[in-house]
């Protein structure tokens, strides 16, 4: 500006446009210093100091508009590269605390939907989570703590109502000397991973993106009290990392969200770890909003299609798989249902002779808001979505029905169950629909593009490759009695936020390689230690040498990032802690 204002701040031979103009080229100079940098490429260009008048081309825009060529300034496909999950090594069987707890059978099974509940002892909790999972995920794909420029956690699982699960992670990247990463945690009941997801997305689309990769992490211990709700437990973490040319592009643009004011499920109290829940009012806030955003993302992708010059109508089809936040699985049998109806009242002149909406002309003039609990309306369109369930959302579930609801995680347990039981052939080109929830209540529905890249070492391939093994790693747990889960249920009530404290479950009975709890000092300062990932068992340990550990590459301000060994942790060779508060 020194050189178009004058040396005296003054402006001279220049008019009003000029001036505008020469703020454009600025805005796209700086556009073109981001992507030389990146490169590694000097930027002298930032220093004119002559007074020599600058020129203008016509097809200047002024900052903040689209360019010219659409997407050209935008790194391409940003999604997701890589996806790490974690669950506790032991789990209740849910036919056994029906018969422990006294109710019907088929309560918790066929009511809910779930056979298994995973739970942490008190070694494990929101912490050494997402401490396990981070450090999996970068072991697994061979990365360098070095190549991680923003990491988010998202969780509704406090432990400190100052200090963030992030800043504990970061005792991770200690060694490589890398603390120039963005990010916080993001809380909103079951919607923080998903806050954290988007954020790390648009980290990567702006102008603040250095080349680096960034991670989502979603983690949540999800315990209630002795009752009705308590089987709608579980708990585990989700690391993703995100970047350009991902498999797992986002479609740009299609997000449908919904936000209300609700006390659906919160936690007032800070002292327990248990929810207060209006059961029905859930049910109504999340199907209302499951409503809400799948017409926001239909109306936005009629839009983006009319721009296209595609003359279509939107309906469930166009997703090869539709996946949920899963507090239980029943709900997301009857949530598939929902759009199902959606789709079959917005299309005035459907046909009810033949086809899906066969015999549902009786539900033609039906308003939504009025559906929630009307048996008639969820019955006949449960039946009339069997199939399509079957085809698209009922592979998601693996996770959700073994291990339970995992609060945050859970949608993206749902998305790594429907990568686990596919190939990548088959998977190739779809449109995966999400739809996430948190109660309070936040809600978006958006999609995600799978690449058309299917070969051998693609990016897809090597995504399938990691989590073929999940449902081999779901059956290595151990399964616990409902007397013993019960007893671990309250030894966490009795010792919640105590201090000091030394956890009494035993480490061995952890997964090899998971992160946990040593000792609470007198000052609440927690101390962590990770199990050896040595240990004689094949499943787990065969989890570093997978063949997914290999270095993918993005562009980077960094020419060359030291790897990391598969293996760099002995028998409880490493201890940190949350540090200072």
């Amino acid at each position: 500006m020194y050189s178009a204002l004058g040396k005296r701040g003054v402006v001279h031979r220049y008019s009003t446009l000029v001036i505008y103009k020469w703020i454009d080229v600025l805005h796209v100079e700086v556009i073109r210093y981001y992507q030389e940098s990146v490169k590694g490429l000097k930027f002298g260009w930032l220093y004119n100091l002559s007074d020599r008048p600058l020129t203008f081309s016509s097809s200047y825009r002024m900052p903040g508009s689209a360019p010219a060529n659409g997407e050209a300034t935008w790194p391409k496909d940003v999604g997701v590269i890589a996806l790490e999950i974690y669950f506790p090594s032991q789990y209740v069987d849910q036919a056994e605390l029906e018969q422990f707890d006294g109710v019907s059978t088929g309560k918790y099974t066929v009511g809910l939907g779930q056979a298994r509940m995973g739970f942490c002892s008190d070694r494990e909790d929101i912490n050494s989570l997402c401490l396990t999972v981070v450090q999996r995920l970068m072991e697994r794909n061979g990365l360098s703590y070095d190549q991680v420029g923003r990491l988010e956690v998202g969780t509704e699982t406090i432990i400190d109502k100052s200090k963030s699960v992030k800043t504990v992670v970061m005792q991770l990247f200690e060694e490589s000397g890398n603390t120039d990463v963005e990010g916080i945690d993001t809380t909103n009941a079951c919607y923080g991973g998903t806050a954290a997801l988007f954020n790390a997305v648009n980290w990567v689309e702006s102008s603040s993106w250095d080349g680096r990769y960034a991670l989502a992490v979603a983690g949540d211990i999800a315990v209630y009290a002795t009752g009705s709700a308590r089987p709608t437990g579980g708990a585990g973490a989700i690391a993703m990392l995100v970047g350009p040319n991902a498999p797992l592009a986002f479609d740009r643009g299609l997000r449908g969200t919904h936000m209300q004011h609700a006390y659906d499920f919160y936690k007032p109290d800070m002292a327990s770890e248990y929810p207060v829940v209006d059961g029905k009012l859930s049910i109504e806030c999340y199907l209302s909003a499951l409503d809400r955003c799948y017409s926001v993302y239909r109306n936005k992708i009629h839009a983006q299609w009319q721009r296209e010059g595609v003359d279509k109508r939107f309906s469930l089809e166009d997703f090869g798989y539709m996946v949920f936040h899963s507090p239980y699985c029943k709900l997301v049998q009857k949530s598939l249902a929902r759009l199902v109806l959606s789709d079959f009242l917005s299309h005035p002149r459907s046909n009810t002779e033949t086809g899906p909406f066969s015999g549902l002309e009786a539900f033609r003039e039906v308003k939504p808001e009025e559906t929630y609990f009307n048996r008639d309306v969820e019955k006949a369109f449960m039946k009339a979505s069997t199939e399509m369930f079957d085809q698209k959302t009922k592979a998601s579930l693996l996770v959700s029905n073994q291990n339970g609801n995992m609060y945050t995680p859970s949608v993206y347990g749902c998305l790594a169950s429907v990568i686990a039981q596919h190939t990548p052939q088959h998977l190739a080109g779809q449109r995966i629909g999400l739809f996430s929830y948190g109660s309070g209540f936040a809600a978006t529905l958006y999609s995600l593009r799978v690449s058309q890249d299917a070969t051998p070492g693609s990016g897809l391939d090597k995504l399938c490759a990691s989590l073929c093994d999940l449902k081999a790693r779901l059956d290595s747990r151990r399964k616990v009695s409902p007397a013993m889960f019960a007893e671990n249920m309250q030894l966490r009530e009795d010792t919640h936020h105590l201090a000091p404290y030394v956890p009494q479950g035993a480490v061995e009975e952890l997964f090899p390689g998971t992160w946990h709890l040593t000792r609470v000092d007198e000052k609440h300062r927690r101390e962590y230690s990770r199990r050896s990932l040595n240990d004689d068992l094949p499943l787990e340990a065969g989890l570093v040498n997978s063949t997914t550990a290999t270095e993918q590459h993005i562009p980077s301000p960094v020419k060359k990032m030291p790897r990391l060994p598969a293996s760099t942790a002995g028998p409880e060779a490493v201890t940190v802690s949350n540090g200072d508060h």
